[in-house]
């Protein structure tokens, strides 16, 4: 039990220090270890019940409701279910678009998660990567002209909506207006929210990225925003792609629809309870916190000198990359010459404050010995 002990407090312990990742810290789920002594299965479709009643689909088809509704949409138009992560999410709306069109090219920018190119390869897809800005948001320039050789045949557009490093945004309209351009008949459109799918709804102005603009389907993280013992998310699509692949299984008596077959249980209640506590207005509350959080780590890392900057109302705020040192004891993600410190719900004023002080005092050092 003493290696037990050690490793919880390890990983307390670096769960208190971390500021570049998007994984809020401000949960508790104490409520639930009575589930940890039971096998929850939730097998299957969550929309149809299996011979082991041993599964909490009532809940997550509540959450799946929640999501639907604020990302426009209602469980008639659109079918959805819990996952473990956003990977997975973007997998299923990968394959759906595979199963739609007779050979599609996926078309995807360069700032797009690392999972999705191994994703890409798992379908066998082909796929076309476009440019990036310097923001982070696709290069429309470069898409269009990728799409003039390519007009005939299907296309699949998978959408960033919030980059890894930056917290960029495709735009949808700009998209759309390409579609028109070129007259694409046979199209689909995938979102990738993972951090912003929870956040986004309440921007001014509100990114276009729901089923009211005519995506296909979406990827969501639970974990981020929300916050959770174990990875988890929501992929929603419209109920059309889904019924194409559903296939009946007599084993247990239910529908496959899923990537996986067993499926974790626990998550939707901790979801479900996030819901029933905060709500709509909840979620709401939560981002503006964020985001003035994040307002507040720009301005500061602009007064020590370092050259910081978001994407409209980001949590991400983007900086200079500071030493291996601080990088390591932040944990900041990094890439090239930046980092980044994300605001999500649990970060107080006083552990970015704490990194200021840190990074002066570095800044500082270095003029010295310049």
């Amino acid at each position: 039990m003493q290696r037990i002990e050690e490793i919880y407090n390890r990983i307390s312990e670096n769960s208190s220090s971390f500021l570049g990742y998007p994984l809020a810290k401000d949960f508790d789920y104490k409520e639930f270890a009575p589930f940890l002594n039971l096998c929850i299965n939730n097998v299957g479709d969550p929309e149809s019940p299996s011979t082991l009643a041993i599964d909490t689909k009532d809940v997550e088809k509540d959450v799946i409701s929640f999501f639907a509704d604020i990302l426009s949409s209602d469980i008639k138009e659109t079918w959805g279910y819990v996952t473990n992560g956003g990977t997975e999410g973007n997998l299923y709306g990968l394959y759906l678009a595979r199963e739609s069109f007779n050979n599609p090219i996926v078309y995807y920018s360069e700032s797009t998660h690392y999972s999705v190119k191994k994703n890409l390869h798992l379908l066998n897809l082909k796929s076309i990567v476009v440019r990036s800005q310097c923001n982070g948001e696709m290069d429309y320039n470069d898409l269009e002209n990728l799409l003039t050789l390519n007009r005939d045949k299907p296309a699949i557009f998978f959408l960033n909506i919030g980059t890894t490093m930056t917290e960029a945004v495709d735009d949808l309209d700009k998209i759309k207006a390409l579609i028109r351009k070129y007259a694409i008949k046979d199209y689909y459109i995938h979102c990738d929210a993972a951090f912003l799918g929870c956040i986004a709804p309440f921007v001014d102005p509100k990114p276009k990225f729901d089923f009211s603009e005519g995506i296909d389907s979406i990827s969501i993280s639970g974990h981020k925003f929300i916050g959770g013992p174990i990875p988890c998310g929501i992929v929603l699509a419209k109920r059309k792609h889904r019924n194409r692949i559903v296939n009946s299984v007599s084993y247990v008596g239910t529908l496959d629809t899923t990537i996986t077959g067993s499926r974790n249980g626990l998550t939707p209640l901790f979801l479900w309870a996030f819901i029933e506590k905060h709500g709509t207005k909840g979620l709401i509350e939560r981002a503006k916190k964020s985001q003035e959080l994040a307002a507040y780590t720009e301005e500061k890392l602009k007064q020590i000198g370092v050259n910081a900057w978001r994407n409209n109302e980001a949590l991400t705020v983007v900086l200079d990359k500071p030493s291996k040192h601080l990088c390591e004891k932040y944990q900041l993600a990094s890439e090239e010459n930046i980092a980044h410190i994300i605001c999500t719900p649990g970060i107080e004023k006083k552990q970015i404050d704490t990194f200021i002080k840190d990074y002066e005092k570095e800044l500082l050092v270095s003029e010295v010995f310049a």
